[in-house]
């Protein structure tokens, strides 16, 4: 890691089903650029996650060193140029924002979550509430998000288009929850 790389306007993801490849990996890709190790490290089943941060350009480039390592180990990956605000917000803390309608969109890879929900959060007058990357969750991710009903249809529209063929594993609007919902969101 380059503890002088800037923060950066790019956010970066691979995900691996090898924990071994994924620490090789992961050296590779913060050794070719000037980037930010956001997290790296296991998650379940049996697989390792590596975020990063930095210039766009970096970012680039080092996903590709990582994606060159990673070979056939590789499950998904993402590159985002420039994440929504809260994207970045909610993946270091949940959000507190009142209860309107909710929406939940469950996917089976890290990547997809990350891609449905900042999809989501550029799409509509949304808030994100919650974000889990495959912990505790069988390796799969869960987004939370909150806001005004047509608000969230759209988010939720916009969030399953991003996903990806295949990997998601289930939508809902929830229109009027209960307050006592805020408890069970994890």
């Amino acid at each position: 890691m380059h503890g002088d790389a800037p923060e950066g306007p790019a956010l970066g993801l691979l995900e691996l089903c090898s924990v071994a490849r994924g620490v090789l990996t992961c050296d590779a890709m913060v050794k070719k650029a000037p980037v930010r190790l956001v997290r790296a490290g296991t998650t379940h089943p049996g697989k390792y996650s590596i975020v990063i941060r930095g210039g766009v350009d970096e970012v680039d480039e080092a996903l590709g060193a990582g994606r060159a390592v990673a070979a056939d180990a590789l499950i998904d990956r993402l590159f985002l140029p420039f994440p929504h605000a809260e994207l970045d917000a909610v993946l270091t803390a949940p959000g507190d924002w009142p209860l309107e309608a909710l929406g939940v969109l469950e996917t089976f890879s890290i990547a997809a979550t990350l891609r449905g929900a900042d999809a989501a959060l550029k799409a509509a007058e949304i808030h994100a509430l919650r974000l889990r990357l495959a912990d505790g969750l069988g390796g799969k991710g869960v987004f939370v998000l909150t806001g005004l009903l047509h608000d969230v249809e759209e988010a939720m529209r916009a969030g399953r288009a991003a996903i990806g063929a295949g990997l998601l594993a289930g939508a809902e609007i929830v229109p009027n929850p209960h307050p006592d919902l805020a408890d069970a969101l994890g």
